[in-house]
């Protein structure tokens, strides 16, 4: 199985930082383009990200790119940067090279996924999507992470998968590329959810109740899509939604522990530059949802909570007081 030589990274925040040293471990040529040209630099000269990942000396020899026309000639690009900054970057692409994209989320202005967006911006590219629980510190510690990749090309996602798999990154390949970029998209509005119960001290009980009965909302949301139940209990799904909802270094769960001891999304943000998905990514889960006709309690309540100033405590009152069903009821909790 022959593995790419030349590996683009398009985004200098710590997942795209993160990928770049995966890279370089697995023997890899990689230049590295940031929106923040001083970050690029300072990867370049100093192996540090002065601003997402200061406490970290990053693997030597990745190349710092001031434009992204710089990387037209990579073997493949990674587009690691927040969701609704990948149609505009997408667009600056230049070259056949495959593009696999690593952010989570949701397009707010269509309700486009992440590979049916590229489907439009990059029609003739090949496509694949990353995702899976990998918090970015962890895999620069070289600590075990597995994760999944997205494509309907067989071969490309073998290739892709040895190209990166490097010590204790282990990734697996999958044809269900929306499946793969749901479970990742979906899970940070139900992380924010999980935060919220943590702040407001509501235990381990509703946690876990939070946890599985917001799977059940993805699951059935889906499925209506046509995506695999097995590629949803698989690492893109089930396994990025516990990391997500449970692991300490989760911005969704951090912003929703806030919101439940009663700060507010502005007072949680100021200061930060670090993109919490969920936060965007809510409204357009409903939306996408509504045109299926599929329940989404516990989204709706984050949403409701963040964009529509929706009392929290009211919120959770009116999840507990909905109709007693029979698990697994199609149509809601």
């Amino acid at each position: 199985m022959t593995a790419l030589r030349h590996i683009g990274i398009v985004g200098g925040g710590a997942w795209g930082t993160a990928l770049a040293c995966v890279a370089r471990r697995a023997g890899r040529h990689v230049t590295l383009w940031s929106r923040d040209p001083a970050i690029a630099a300072s990867i370049a000269r100093d192996r540090v990200n002065p601003v997402y990942l200061p406490r970290h000396s990053l693997e030597a020899g990745i190349e710092a790119a001031g434009e992204l026309a710089l990387l037209r000639n990579c073997d493949v690009v990674l587009l690691v940067c927040p969701a609704q900054a990948v149609r505009e970057l997408s667009l600056g692409l230049l070259g056949d090279a495959p593009v696999v994209v690593c952010a989570k989320g949701i397009e707010v202005s269509t309700g486009l996924l992440m590979p049916e967006l590229l489907a439009e911006t990059l029609p003739d590219r090949a496509i694949a999507v990353l995702s899976g629980p990998s918090f970015a510190e962890e895999v620069l510690r070289g600590l075990p992470t597995a994760i999944s990749i997205g494509t309907p090309d067989a071969a490309l996602g073998q290739v892709l998968a040895a190209t990166l798999a490097a010590g204790a990154f282990r990734p697996y390949w999958t044809h269900d590329m929306l499946g793969v970029a749901l479970g990742g998209a979906v899970k940070n509005v139900l992380a924010i959810a999980a935060g919220i119960v943590e702040g407001r001290g509501l235990g381990h009980n509703a946690s876990a109740a939070l946890v599985t009965r917001g799977f059940a909302e993805m699951a059935r949301l889906g499925q209506a899509m046509g995506v695999e139940l097995e590629t949803l209990t698989g690492l893109s799904g089930l396994g990025d939604l516990v990391l997500t909802c449970h692991g300490p270094l989760s911005r969704n769960r951090s912003l929703g522990a806030a919101l439940g001891e009663g700060m507010t999304v502005a007072e949680f943000m100021s200061g930060r530059r670090q993109v919490v998905e969920g936060e965007a990514t809510a409204p357009a889960v409903l939306a996408r949802a509504a045109r299926l006709q599929i329940e989404m309690p516990i989204c709706a309540a984050v949403n409701a909570i963040l964009h529509r100033g929706a009392d929290l405590d009211d919120a959770i009152r009116s999840l507990l007081a909905r109709p007693l069903r029979r698990e697994g009821e199609a149509r809601g909790e």
